[in-house]
């Protein structure tokens, strides 16, 4: 089976890239921006939320080792796709939570998990689902962030909650022990 792509964002990339290099799986993350209406953008343009773009993952991984569909749950069981243009303290609509898919029956898919989870949700979801045009890679200070800084507040104060709230909800061995 060839390998797949998806491209999903839910907050600031440093947290959605977290959780998934340790999903099993998940063969490649990149952070980046997509959804926009400018070509090749950068952080400092995205930051300010007038370019369009939503700061967004790249997955790439082996779909006979996790499905597209428990990719899209744990996208959205790992933010709150309920808020719009927000995630914690987060806001403006480059922190949007957004799947892109790149054929209807991806985007099927994503209608069905959407559905199955937002039972779990008080609120409605506002997960927006659009078709995947472009994926501008972030700058690689961005690449891998909460690996490469541990120690940062935003590391200790967000991701490290985000990832333990993962990890808990995970049920199985980490991508360490398969891949």
């Amino acid at each position: 089976m060839e390998n797949k792509t998806i491209t999903f964002g839910g907050g600031c990339f440093w947290c959605t890239d977290a959780i998934f290099r340790e999903t099993v799986g998940v063969l490649e993350v990149k952070s980046g921006y997509s959804g926009g209406f400018i070509k090749r953008p950068g952080y400092r343009e995205v930051r300010t939320g007038r370019t369009g773009h939503a700061e967004v993952i790249q997955v790439t991984y082996d779909p006979a080792k996790i499905s597209l569909q428990d990719l899209l749950k744990i996208h959205l069981v790992t933010h709150d796709p309920t808020t719009v243009n927000q995630q914690g303290a987060d806001k403006g609509s480059q922190y949007r939570s957004i799947i892109f898919y790149s054929n209807e029956d991806e985007k099927s898919i994503a209608e069905k998990v959407i559905k199955s989870v937002a039972k779990d949700y008080p609120d409605p979801i506002v997960t927006e689902l659009k078709p995947f045009e472009a994926f501008y890679e972030a700058e690689d200070e961005h690449q891998n962030y909460y690996q490469e800084n541990p120690d940062a507040f935003y590391c200790l104060a967000v991701i490290a909650p985000k990832l333990a709230k993962y990890r808990k909800l995970r049920k199985g061995p980490n991508k360490d022990s398969h891949d």
